[in-house]
C-alpha cells in the first residue's frame, strides 16, 4: 500500500481519510478520531495531506508538516465540484485527495501560530465591536421611544446619554434610567475592551517589519497591515501583486470596490476606517 495523497475530511471529533495512490485508486478508506489520526499519519511515509482550510486544520497541517509530509489546503468552494453525488464524509474525504491531485488547484498557505494569534485578536475585535454597535443601536432606539433624540455619529451619542444621566428631571422613569446607565457602563467596558486590542496592533506593528512596510503606504493603517499579514504571511502563494490585489477585491487602476467576492480582509478594513491610521496618534 503506497499512498501518494491522503485526503481529510476534518469533524470536531471524528476524521474520515481517503489514501490514493499513483494510479489515482483508493487504497485507504477510514475514520478515526483526531488522536488517532495524528498517530496514524505520523507512522505514514512522506506523501502529500489534503485537508480543506477549515477550522483546526492549520493547527494539523503544522503537526503533520513536522513528520515530513506536503500539506496542501483549499478552499471548500474549490473541493466541492469534486465531491460525488450521494454526500457523506467518506465522499467528502475522497473529493478533498481527488481536488488536490489537480494541477491548477489553489492551495491556501499554511498559517503559522503567529498569524493564527494575530487573526485570532482581529476575529475578537470584530465581536466587541459588532457588541457595541448592537448595544448603541438598542440605547437609540430605547430613548426614541421616551421622545429623546440625539444627532447622528457615535461621541455626539454618547455625550448626550451621559448629559442625560446627570440631569435630575429628566422623563425617564427611575427603572429606564438605572437600565440606560447600566448600559452606558457596558458601552464603556466594550470601549476599553476595543482600545486595549488596538493598543495591542499598535505594539505588534511597531516591532514588525513587514507591518511598518506596510503602514508606510497611503491609506493602509495599523489594522489593515496586522489583518493582511495575519491572511497571507509573506503572500509568496501570489505569483505577482496583481493576484493579490484581485484577491483583495481591488479594481482596476487602485480604485476599491467590494463586491461578494471581495475577501474578507479587504471588508474589515473598509468598515473600520477610524481606527485604521492609529499608528499617527
Amino acid at each position: 500500500m503506497n499512498i501518494v495523497i491522503l485526503g481529510i475530511d476534518l469533524g470536531k471529533n471524528v476524521c474520515s481519510v481517503v489514501g490514493i495512490d499513483a494510479a489515482g485508486a483508493v487504497v485507504v478508506r477510514r475514520s478515526m478520531r483526531r488522536q488517532t489520526l495524528i498517530d496514524y499519519v505520523a507512522k505514514l511515509p512522506p506523501c502529500v495531506v489534503a485537508m480543506e482550510a477549515c477550522c483546526g486544520a492549520h493547527h494539523l497541517g503544522r503537526l503533520f508538516a513536522s513528520h515530513g509530509h506536503e500539506i496542501r489546503l483549499m478552499s471548500p468552494e474549490y473541493v466541492r465540484p469534486y465531491v460525488k453525488a450521494q454526500k457523506n464524509d467518506d465522499r467528502d474525504a475522497e473529493g478533498i485527495a481527488e481536488a488536490a491531485s489537480r494541477p491548477t488547484m489553489r492551495f491556501v498557505e499554511l498559517k503559522t501560530q503567529e498569524q493564527l494569534d494575530i487573526q485570532t485578536l482581529h476575529r475578537v475585535r470584530s465581536r466587541l465591536v459588532a457588541e457595541r454597535r448592537s448595544l448603541i443601536n438598542q440605547l437609540r432606539a430605547i430613548l426614541l421611544e421616551r421622545g429623546t433624540v440625539f444627532p447622528v455619529g457615535r461621541r455626539k451619542l454618547e455625550l448626550g446619554i451621559d448629559a442625560l444621566l446627570a440631569e435630575e428631571d429628566t422623563t425617564l422613569s427611575p427603572r429606564l434610567r438605572q437600565l440606560v446607565g447600566e448600559l452606558r457602563a457596558e458601552w464603556r467596558e466594550l470601549d476599553t475592551r476595543v482600545e486595549a486590542l488596538n493598543g495591542e496592533f499598535v505594539e505588534l506593528a511597531r516591532n514588525d517589519a513587514a507591518a511598518r512596510r506596510l503602514t508606510s503606504i497611503p491609506g493602509v493603517g495599523v489594522l489593515n497591515a496586522t489583518a493582511l499579514i495575519a491572511a497571507v504571511g509573506n503572500a509568496s502563494s501570489f505569483a505577482k501583486a496583481r493576484d493579490l490585489g484581485a484577491w483583495l477585491g481591488l479594481g482596476e487602476c487602485l480604485k476599491l470596490c467590494v463586491s461578494e467576492r471581495s475577501h474578507a480582509v479587504f471588508r474589515y478594513s473598509q468598515a473600520s476606517k477610524r481606527p485604521a491610521n492609529i499608528m499617527a496618534s
